[in-house]
């Protein structure tokens, strides 16, 4: 893989996101303010667009430009939290110039943990990781598979982890004030982690 597979793989997650704008708004207006649609369409749209003009060859290079163009066009809590995501993605990826399906897994843990330290947060608190850190795993654990096979696993995993979510009771952001309330909700956040692995499963089958 290299950056020119990125920028396919990110027009696929972006597109993915467009397509459910809509719903992830109607989700955020449970609990939240009703921006969650509108920010991550915007965040991941920039990102390709950022991406097609991009003429960077080193991965780590241009997950920190991913970084800064979504933190940019998706001001939002979740956008910073992702943002944190490329930036942890882009220190793993250091001067690399092609990355294969392992590479491209532990760059995404380094990622998460990068979200976790800054955020404070961690899977079961009813928030993004609850669908990505299984689906990183999933990836992790079935790299030695074909990419296409690898990220269907992924993507199974990390729906299930945002369905899993309704049992969840918020402790984070604005959706905490909700409490008890909150379960039975599906998290939007774990949503968009569970399409951000749609794109990429849809990419891979390409």
């Amino acid at each position: 893989m290299k950056v020119s597979d990125l920028k396919n793989a990110f027009a696929e997650i972006s597109k993915v996101i467009t397509e459910n704008k809509d719903y992830l708004i109607e989700l955020d207006q449970q609990n939240g303010d009703g921006d969650l649609g509108i920010s991550m369409s915007s965040g991941f749209s920039a990102v390709a667009s950022n991406l097609q003009d991009l003429e960077e060859t080193d991965f780590g290079k241009t997950f920190m430009s991913c970084s800064s163009t979504f933190n940019e066009a998706a001001p939002s809590s979740l956008g910073t939290i992702l943002s944190f995501g490329m930036m942890g993605m882009a220190k793993a990826l250091k001067g690399k110039e092609e990355a294969n399906m392992p590479d491209m897994a532990e760059a995404m843990e380094q990622g998460l943990a990068k979200i976790m330290d800054k955020a404070k947060s961690k899977p079961g608190e009813k928030t993004i990781l609850d669908a990505l850190c299984p689906g990183v795993e999933a990836l992790k654990a079935n790299n030695g598979a074909d990419k296409k096979a690898a990220a269907k696993a992924a993507y199974d995993a990390a729906a299930a982890g945002s369905e899993s979510t309704k049992g969840m009771r918020s402790v984070h952001g604005r959706a905490a004030y909700y409490g008890e309330k909150s379960i039975g909700l599906l998290d939007g956040g774990s949503v968009v982690g569970k399409l951000i692995f749609e794109g990429i499963y849809n990419y891979c089958c390409k």
